[in-house]
């Protein structure tokens, strides 16, 4: 039998009302920005916001977002970057190959690349930044913690938005953002908490991101979290290539694929699918002031 794991899904019935995927890696799917913009916008995804993570990627994402007309960019170095950067990456996990050590003045000289680039008027946020302790050590998580207060600052001296990539660290990224002073339009990408969380971040006014893990069977506190976060706060993404929705988990995803969690989406919140799409094509655009 075939193995249909790397086969693309089928294009989903198309939505409506056109949204936004609020967060995606052109740069890491098959195919061209072409093709990718065409098929999300066939079945109504007719924005996106490409996210940077890395130097490369991301003055990747600001050069194509000045290309294409429905493309805004994100730049910034990923958490799991960060301590690449300062300590170095001997096994070459991240795209870049292996790389020495650079010390902190590598990471400064990092972040300062990042600041011009936040400058641009077609990146709209600063990000993905965050904490991430899934495969971070204590030495990396410091790290992190310069990093991410850099990228707060940048946000808010530039005026964009705060995307955030949090993996095991809720309490942390919180308690950062408070001591900071969180910019004034803040995201948690992937949005990973539970409906506890979700009360938080709705106190602070911060946007939560759903991706295509809430359709997960084992994603019940995700679902319990869409069910109470004020709808004018809800945002929809695919971080494609990863996290294709259920029934399509493992499979490659792209922007095209918005709808089925859009769907799922709704269902959890009772509402019609026109309602929430709606909702969430108007939050994204507030999130990412375009």
């Amino acid at each position: 039998m075939p193995s249909d794991k790397t086969e693309a899904p089928p294009l989903p019935e198309p939505l409506r009302v056109p949204v936004a995927d609020s967060h995606t890696h052109l740069d890491m799917q098959s195919g061209t920005v072409e093709e990718g913009l065409a098929k999300a916008a066939a079945v109504g995804v007719t924005t996106v916001v490409q996210v940077g993570c890395d130097l490369n990627g991301s003055r990747w994402a600001a050069e194509t977002a000045a290309a294409y007309e429905a493309v805004h960019a994100t730049v910034a170095l990923h958490p799991n970057e960060a301590p690449r950067i300062v300590h170095g990456d001997p096994d070459g996990w991240s795209r870049q190959g292996a790389r020495r050590p650079g010390g902190e003045g590598a990471l400064d000289e990092a972040l300062a690349e990042i600041d011009r680039l936040a400058a641009l008027d077609q990146v709209k946020g600063v990000g993905e930044t965050g904490l991430d302790y899934f495969r971070t050590g204590p030495d990396g998580e410091a790290a992190q913690e310069r990093s991410f207060r850099a990228h707060i600052e940048i946000a808010k001296r530039h005026g964009k938005a705060l995307v955030i990539h949090d993996r095991d660290a809720h309490a942390d990224v919180l308690r950062i953002l408070e001591e900071e002073g969180a910019p004034e339009r803040t995201v948690f990408h992937c949005y990973s908490g539970d409906a506890e969380m979700a009360g938080i971040c709705a106190r602070a006014g911060y946007f939560m991101s759903f991706a295509g893990n809430m359709t997960f069977k084992n994603a019940q506190p995700l679902r319990d979290a869409i069910a109470v976060a004020p709808l004018e706060l809800l945002l929809v993404e695919t971080d494609a290539p990863f996290l294709t929705p259920a029934p399509y988990r493992g499979r490659p995803n792209a922007p095209y694929l918005i709808p089925v969690t859009v769907r799922a989406m709704a269902a959890v919140r009772g509402i019609g699918e026109d309602a929430l799409a709606t909702a969430l094509a108007a939050n994204t655009a507030r999130a990412f002031d375009y």
